[in-house]
């Protein structure tokens, strides 16, 4: 299944990327697989002018992959920005959780920081599913508050609340439609598993599979 995705959100300066910094330390140090993404409100470029991939994507390329023995990076240009969930069909189904920068717009998990000095909250309290604040929040909603200093507490609320619903082991099945993610029940991905695995394995002169990729496109 693909993985939980948490949106860390909060105004400029309340302290978002230290947050993350500071869960993901949690996280690996309990063994879970986990993947970041930082939204960049403005145009950004990762290469300079003159280089070869410079010159790729100045020539026409739409899409660009940067290969080396330590890292892979992807350039693809775009016509609207894309969703949290078409972002994560990109991450993969590898990991188990994701951990957001922004995305405030997003329907999915989120968390805000919030700093006393900044003023009133960026979101709806209806919208979160857990604050962390300098200072105790008077909210309608019983929300979760945690301190800035806590990020070992958040990372226990996500935990026991999320990635303990989320199956580890065994096979995993995703299903991204339209590049959204859609969640399947167990006894579903079982299903699509078997079937899928076992079409494969009849083909001739392919090896045992450890994992197979679908992709399906409606022309016109």
């Amino acid at each position: 299944m693909p993985p939980i995705i948490v949106c860390i959100v909060g105004k400029s300066d309340s302290g978002k990327t230290t947050l993350i910094e500071h869960l993901l330390a949690e996280f690996k140090q309990k063994g879970y697989r986990v993947a970041t993404i930082k939204h960049a409100p403005r145009n950004f470029e990762l290469d300079k002018e003159g280089k070869d991939s410079w010159r790729y994507a100045k020539a026409g390329s739409d899409v660009l992959i940067l290969s080396s023995p330590q890292r892979v990076a992807l350039l693809k240009s775009v016509d609207k920005e894309p969703t949290i969930g078409e972002l994560s069909q990109l991450v993969g189904i590898d990991f188990d959780l994701i951990l957001a920068e922004g995305f405030k717009q997003s329907r999915g998990l989120k968390i805000e920081v919030h700093r006393k000095e900044l003023g009133e909250l960026l979101c709806n309290p209806q919208e979160l599913v857990a604050l962390v604040t300098d200072e105790p929040l008077e909210l309608e909603l019983d929300r979760p508050q945690f301190s800035p200093d806590d990020a070992s507490g958040l990372a226990e609320f996500i935990e026991t609340k999320f990635l303990s619903k989320r199956q580890r082991g065994g096979e995993e099945v995703a299903l991204f439609i339209n590049g959204e993610p859609i969640p399947i029940k167990d006894f579903v991905q079982e299903i699509i598993g078997n079937v899928v695995y076992g079409m494969v394995s009849a083909l001739k002169g392919v090896a045992e599979a450890k994992s197979i990729d679908i992709s399906l496109r409606r022309k016109g």
